[in-house]
């Protein structure tokens, strides 16, 4: 089995901010107004509309002038405040495994929509779609991931870990990270990351009995009120990633997915940098 490891993907770094209303669709509605709901269907034509999630937001497919677009828009406080520490971190970070973000529209009632690229694939597991796969289903998108070639789920993983590299260092915590939020093209074995509203700017304490995310990839410290969230508690989760989404583990690797993974975070990698550093290493042996 090849074990070599793929450049990292051209383009990521840490970017200035950029202005808000950047998008041509988007700037014809300045800082400050705040249009109807019908606003975001006059950026084109809607074909196709998320409503079943449990994130309190809605999200439409839009097409316009050859284009297509994906507005996410909050329908509660809550969700509103997530989609401006979303958009704060894509304004922060550019890489290939993130949508491009053109800007958010101000709603009525203080909430906002942010206005993405449309990208092909296929969420690797949705929870709230009724009509959704379970995971083990040999016909879900997580199964499916599951059943390619190990060299290609690998190089999904690198773009992940890049991603994350560049995040963390950026300042950003990973929080509510799971198969959900990997969006995945079978066609082109192209991964992007999408749905980051509960990554936030650390380190901080976890001031709730349980931070938002799915068990199976969350750390320990993440159901304990008051403890410290960081970049090992990303490392986790980064190792988590691993240990569900690869049907086979090569032995290089195992090593650094069961350090990631340790119960105790001070027997982690102390630093996402250091985690995808040991990743690679065991990635070309």
């Amino acid at each position: 089995m090849s074990m070599r490891r793929r450049p990292a993907p051209p383009g990521s770094r840490v970017r200035p901010q950029s202005p808000v209303w950047e998008h041509p669709l988007v700037s014809g509605c300045p800082p400050g107004d705040t249009p109807t709901e019908a606003g975001i269907a006059a950026l084109g034509r809607v074909f196709a509309v998320f409503d079943r999630q449990d994130s309190g937001c809605v999200s439409y497919g839009i097409q316009d002038a050859g284009r297509r677009l994906f507005v996410k828009r909050a329908t509660t406080p809550a969700a509103a405040h997530g989609l401006r520490r979303a958009a704060h971190l894509h304004r922060t970070v550019s890489h290939p495994a993130l949508a491009p973000f053109h800007g958010e529209m101000a709603l009525p009632g203080g909430t906002i929509a942010l206005v993405f690229d449309w990208l092909p694939g296929e969420i690797l597991y949705h929870p709230a779609g009724r009509e959704a796969l379970p995971r083990h289903h040999p016909d879900s998108p997580h199964a499916r991931f599951r059943a390619r070639p190990t060299e290609e789920t690998l190089a999904a993983l690198d773009t992940l870990y890049d991603l994350h590299r560049v995040v963390a260092a950026a300042g950003f915590i990973a929080v509510d990270l799971y198969d959900g939020c990997l969006l995945y093209d079978f066609e082109r074995a192209a991964l992007h990351v999408i749905d980051l509203d509960e990554y936030r700017t650390g380190p901080f304490a976890n001031h709730t009995d349980r931070l938002p995310g799915s068990t199976r990839f969350m750390a320990p410290e993440e159901f304990t009120r008051g403890a410290r969230i960081d970049q090992a508690t990303t490392v986790f989760t980064l190792g988590r990633c691993a240990r569900v989404l690869l049907e086979e583990i090569p032995d290089p690797l195992a090593a650094v997915i069961d350090r990631a993974t340790r119960p105790d975070r001070a027997d982690r990698h102390a630093t996402v940098a250091e985690f995808v550093a040991a990743w690679d290493a065991g990635r070309l042996r």
